[in-house]
């Protein structure tokens, strides 16, 4: 998806790194949002390198965070993951440095990386 999306919370949950056998690591948190009278709470994930942003944070804090919306089909059950790629406490980006302009160096990542989603060969959990 060209688009992506930003929402604002509070850190409710951060996982430890998963690293899977092929290598790929990826890392899981919830964000608790408010939404009237019963808050939502979302988990992302961020893959790869993105897993250190989220080293800085704990539970409790409030966060900004920019993600994509991604889905996959396995077995024919439909999977969607919000893939977090820019995690700000603060007014400041978790993981980042400013540049020397003041501005933040932006990390993307546009496509999720070679054989996510794809099944591993020693179970059937596809991610």
């Amino acid at each position: 998806m060209a688009n992506g999306f930003e929402i604002e919370g509070a850190i409710h949950l951060i996982n430890e790194i998963q690293t899977f056998d092929s290598g790929f690591t990826k890392r899981e948190f919830v964000v608790e949002v408010q939404d009237g009278k019963f808050p939502q709470m979302l988990k992302f994930e961020c893959l790869k390198d993105k897993t250190s942003l989220l080293d800085d944070l704990n539970k409790g804090d409030a966060v900004k965070v920019n993600f994509d919306i991604r889905g996959n089909e396995y077995n024919s059950r439909f999977y969607v993951n919000l893939n977090a790629w820019k995690v700000e406490r603060n007014g400041t980006a978790a993981g980042t440095s400013p540049s020397e302009g003041g501005e933040n160096i932006d990390q993307t990542i546009s496509e999720p990386p070679a054989g996510y989603g794809q099944p591993d060969t020693d179970d059937d959990i596809p991610f």
